[in-house]
């Protein structure tokens, strides 16, 4: 026998505030199949939103007014062909300068380019143009005179004009690229080639007005700037010259020019520098002949007497002579004629050499003083200039701030001609960076309706709502269409499910063991048998949220499996309020569990056999005034009891719980519940309600009993279908 029941968590303790957790992640539905869920559930709305949405799609398309799309493409350079190296006004762009493209597109959609086209093609007088478009002519810019516009609501028109070309005119840039497509939509073909191609060429003009007029503006600004900047550097070159000549401040003019020129130099600095360059001259002459003098002081020693051609003369004269008279010692007397005479030449060239040597050592001895009176004579001079100079310095400090503002201005002066220059040659030579590539041609198919891509579309969109809606349904939905979503919604443990039976009462389909009804409540017997340590519980009650959810017959079905159990069990109709025990036993409700809760102590009269069913039952007995004060009491409990002392199992046929206290107060005399819910038959919320009086009074709920189940309605669709009916078509 296969078991439809996934494996049970443990149930629920006696006393818990609140219902069971829900069942653990691992266990949870993938994503996936909960949206194919979703959609197997909710199908027919999906495809009737589908349907609806492809045909109302069909409906407008073929309604619409075709309309023509004309483009003509255009090429944006960044910079525009250079024929000077002159800058204009317009800041030039860099490769990554994505700012001058969008500022581009920008200007391609703006409302001055729309006027100008509208103007250009003299749409602003045409009626059939505003007509074509659907314009309000309502307003009196309209009123027409004779078939014509007035004058006077020529710039209303103007705008309006503008507008309605802006609404259809589209800007596409083609990505990577320069190019950019300008298209414009109407529903006359013609029409749209005329407003694409004019659209390109004002672009095209405009951009050139706009150059020209910023180079005009930059122009007359810079004209205004040059006669303030020449007025400054008048007024301080006036300025210098009369504080230079208040202050008799000569300053001899630049020399050189471009890098090599020397700033102005005065009259006194440069007569320092020269006479100070003559003293340190003075001054090494000075030490020079000073030296010649002391070492012309050293008789014979002098550098400049071993220098004169005639002393050295004198000296070699002297020497031979010298000589000869040696020689005339070795044979003759001192006093020997020839002797005596060259002795004589000798003396001569002595005083003659000496008188050498004291002229050249009075001439050293007048260079030396020369020197030094010039050196002297110098620095007196280079002392007096010094003076000169520094008082020149003290009444040149504001000459200088003056000269100073002077070079300033000259400078701000000299740039800004030349850029006034640079901008009136730039302006002269600029060439367009915008260009025509194509121009737009007359469409020869229509832009508009697409019925292919219209009725995708619609077919997308039926989707999208079909799925809103299905989703917005599944979460109204609050039945419990599957066995899963007992443990998923409510947090009961599943004992398993039980399937619709039709055409058959179910005592009948009890009786045929072979029935899915039978396959099913021994698989739900079985998980029961885990429900506790000892098995299956020994007295238990069966109830619902309602009635007819099937309580009943789950009660009378756990009591027939038990019974083939070999079980002695009884079957005890708790429901005083609406009994049904009685019936399926053939018997009527004289007597049974009113009687004894009443007072009355003789179980044997009040129960009956059926022997069918191998089983044991009591009936509700006469119904009372209030089965709740019957139930109160502590007579229900001591009735199981004593029904425990003869039998396996008792199993109670409990009222349902929504608005009765009987189901709580025969919950909590029983050792636990088994809850019947109906599939596709009840909230969730108000089981979710129900089980909570349940647990208030301390009741120990088994599991939950999914009853009335088809499993073609369910989530799962075709999962349930199969378990019981296995292996029956074999002989």
């Amino acid at each position: 026998m296969n078991l439809v029941t996934p494996p049970l968590r443990p149930a629920t303790p006696v006393g818990t505030p609140n219902l069971p957790a829900l069942a653990p992640p691992g266990d949870s539905m993938p994503v996936i199949r909960q949206y194919l869920r979703i959609a197997r559930r909710w199908r027919y709305v999906i495809i009737g939103a589908v349907v609806a949405c492809v045909i109302l799609g069909l409906i407008i398309t073929l309604l619409m007014t075709p309309k023509f799309t004309a483009t003509a493409t255009i090429e944006i350079a960044r910079e525009s062909n250079q024929v000077t190296n002159f800058q204009g006004v317009e800041r030039e762009t860099s490769v990554a300068d994505q700012e001058f493209y969008e500022t581009q597109y920008g200007l391609l959609r703006s409302r001055v380019l729309a006027e100008r086209v509208a103007l250009q093609l003299r749409l602003v007088d045409d009626p059939a143009f505003f007509e074509r478009f659907g314009a309000d002519q309502s307003e009196p810019a309209f009123k027409q005179v004779n078939g014509r516009y007035a004058p006077v609501g020529r710039a209303a028109r103007q705008r309006v004009a503008g507008e309605i070309l802006l609404h259809n005119v589209g800007v596409a840039p083609t990505r990577l690229s320069r190019l950019v497509e300008i298209r414009f939509t109407s529903a006359d073909a013609v029409f749209s080639q005329k407003v694409a191609n004019a659209w390109a060429e004002i672009f095209i003009q405009t951009n050139l007005e706009r150059k020209v007029q910023a180079t005009s503006y930059g122009r007359n600004l810079l004209q205004r700037e040059l006669g303030q900047a020449k007025e400054r550097l008048d007024e301080s070159q006036r300025q210098l010259v009369g504080y230079a000549e208040q202050q008799r401040i000569i300053n001899l003019p630049a020399q050189g020019s471009g890098e090599n020129q020397t700033a102005e130099r005065s009259i006194v600095a440069d007569e320092l520098a020269s006479l100070n360059t003559a003293l340190s001259q003075a001054t090494a002459d000075r030490i020079q002949a000073e030296a010649r003098f002391r070492e012309a002081g050293r008789a014979g020693s002098s550098a400049e007497a071993l220098r004169n051609q005639a002393i050295n003369m004198l000296r070699q004269r002297r020497a031979e002579a010298a000589a000869d008279y040696q020689k005339l010692m070795v044979q003759f007397e001192p006093d020997y004629p020839p002797a005596r005479a060259l002795q004589s030449q000798i003396d001569q060239l002595d005083r003659s050499i000496a008188r050498e040597e004291s002229r050249v050592s009075g001439s050293v001895q007048a260079e030396y003083r020369q020197a030094a009176e010039r050196e002297t004579a110098l620095r007196q001079r280079v002392e007096g200039l010094k003076s000169n100079y520094l008082d020149l310095r003290r009444r040149s400090i504001q000459y200088n701030i003056y000269q100073q503002e002077v070079d300033t201005n000259r400078a701000l002066y000299d740039g800004l001609l030349q850029r006034f220059k640079e901008i009136g040659v730039a302006g002269g030579v600029g060439v367009n960076n915008i260009t025509i590539v194509d121009p737009a041609d007359v469409p020869q198919e229509p832009s508009s309706p697409r019925l292919v891509l219209n009725l995708a579309l619609a077919l997308l969109a039926g989707l999208g709502i079909g799925a809103g809606l299905a989703f917005a349904l599944e979460q109204m939905d609050e039945a419990i269409a599957d066995p899963g979503e007992v443990e998923r919604r409510l947090g009961l443990p599943l004992l398993g499910s039980v399937p619709k039976v039709e055409g058959v009462a179910p005592r009948d389909a009890l009786l045929d063991r072979k029935s899915d009804l039978v396959d099913a409540y021994l698989a739900i017997q079985t998980s029961l048998g885990f429900t506790t340590e000892h098995g299956v519980p020994r007295s238990l009650a069966v109830t619902s949220t309602r009635p007819a959810e099937g309580k009943s017959t789950t009660a009378l079905a756990l009591a027939t499996m038990l019974a083939r159990a070999h079980k002695k069990v009884i079957l005890v109709d708790g429901d005083m309020r609406s009994p049904s025990v009685h019936h399926l036993g053939g018997v009527d409700h004289d007597r049974g569990l009113s009687n004894y809760l009443a007072g009355q102590d003789d179980i044997g009269q009040l129960t009956f056999e059926m022997q069918d069913l191998g089983l044991t039952a009591m009936s509700a007995g006469p119904i009372p005034p209030n089965a709740a004060e019957l139930l109160t009491g502590h007579r229900l409990q001591l009735l199981v009891a004593k029904l425990l002392e003869t039998f396996d199992h008792v199993v109670i046929d409990s009222p349902p719980v929504m608005g009765l206290a009987d189901a709580p107060l025969i919950a909590s005399r029983v050792e636990g519940v088994v809850y019947a819910v109906e599939s596709h038959g009840i909230r969730s919320s108000i089981v979710k309600t129900a089980l909570q009086r349940l647990l208030s009074a301390n009741a120990h709920i088994l599991g939950g009993v999914l009853t009335k189940f088809e499993a073609r309605k369910a989530h799962y669709g075709y999962g349930y279908e199969y378990g019981y009916g296995y292996g029956r078509d074999k002989g």
